[in-house]
């Protein structure tokens, strides 16, 4: 029966060509070494080789000082890294309210809305011992964390963190300044009412009577 001998041929043919190409599995168990196997290939018998000495992973060559840890000389800066700017210090309060308002409230006074539901509160920016510690200092406690508070280092980012920085001392300064310190031609601005996502929109945040005790 020619017809079956053929059909027979072609699935024998089929067959052998499948079995074939299921014996070569070089492409799905490729010759390689996971790691902290063992090997004979080395003399040590390990497959993980140590890095070159002094091998700096990419990215994290931070040698200023300043500007990555908030200190110079192994002590707290008092100064910025940065230019502070109208641009660093919006792109700060926009931070701030994402991150730190929560907790501390858009005016730094420690009553934000999970405060108010029963979270433990902060302290105020506004006390003498915040008020004369060193900018670097808030960078170092958003960096790493404080008390009861976790560090934000994976969320903020360093150049937010000095915006950051930079908006809490603005804060400061705006809760204990007088008439005086606001430019002549800018006095007007004072009366005007707040912009919607800025200023104190928290109940009772926007009394200035009230200060930090």
């Amino acid at each position: 029966m020619p017809g079956r001998t053929n059909r027979l041929g072609l699935l024998a043919v089929v067959t052998t060509t499948v079995l074939a190409g299921a014996c070569r599995q070089d492409m799905h168990d490729n010759p390689r070494h996971e790691p902290l196997e063992a090997s004979t290939f080395f003399a040590d018998g390990r497959a993980l080789r140590m890095p070159v000495d002094h091998t700096v992973p990419r990215g994290t060559a931070h040698t200023d000082e300043h500007l990555y840890t908030g200190k110079i000389g192994g002590q707290l800066a008092d100064a910025l890294p940065v230019a502070v700017t109208p641009e660093l210090l919006a792109r700060g309060r926009e931070r701030f309210n994402v991150f730190c308002a929560p907790c501390h409230g858009r005016t730094g006074r420690g009553n934000g809305m999970v405060v108010r539901r029963g979270f433990r509160p902060p302290p105020t920016f506004h006390v003498n011992r915040l008020r004369s510690a060193p900018v670097g200092y808030f960078f170092d406690v958003i960096t790493h964390g404080f008390g009861a508070m976790q560090d934000h280092a994976a969320q903020v980012p360093v150049a937010d963190r000095w915006a950051i920085a930079a908006y809490i001392r603005a804060l400061q300064i705006s809760q204990h300044a007088s008439i005086d310190n606001v430019p002549a031609d800018k006095r007007a601005l004072l009366d005007a009412p707040a912009s919607p996502g800025g200023g104190a929109s928290e109940h009772g945040e926007g009394d200035r009577g009230k200060q930090g005790h």
